[in-house]
């Protein structure tokens, strides 16, 4: 399975850089840029912790496809 994951989208149009965002859901600015890669698989307190931050669902930020 591959994670698409709109994070990089949703901060960009929040005007945060990775780091901001990081600081906002307490992680590491580089789990959000392997996050924002498809690199990662965050866990579901990440995810939803995210998700509040932009106002949205863990499915509008996060699917996972078949390869």
């Amino acid at each position: 399975m591959a994670l698409i994951t709109k994070v990089k989208e949703y901060r960009e149009k929040a005007g945060y850089k990775q780091s901001e965002l990081a600081e906002m859901v307490g992680a590491r600015r580089e789990t959000i840029v392997h996050l924002e890669n498809g690199k990662y698989n965050p866990s579901l307190k990440l995810a939803m912790d995210i998700a509040k931050v932009f106002g949205v669902t863990v499915e509008e930020l996060f699917e996972f496809t078949e390869d």
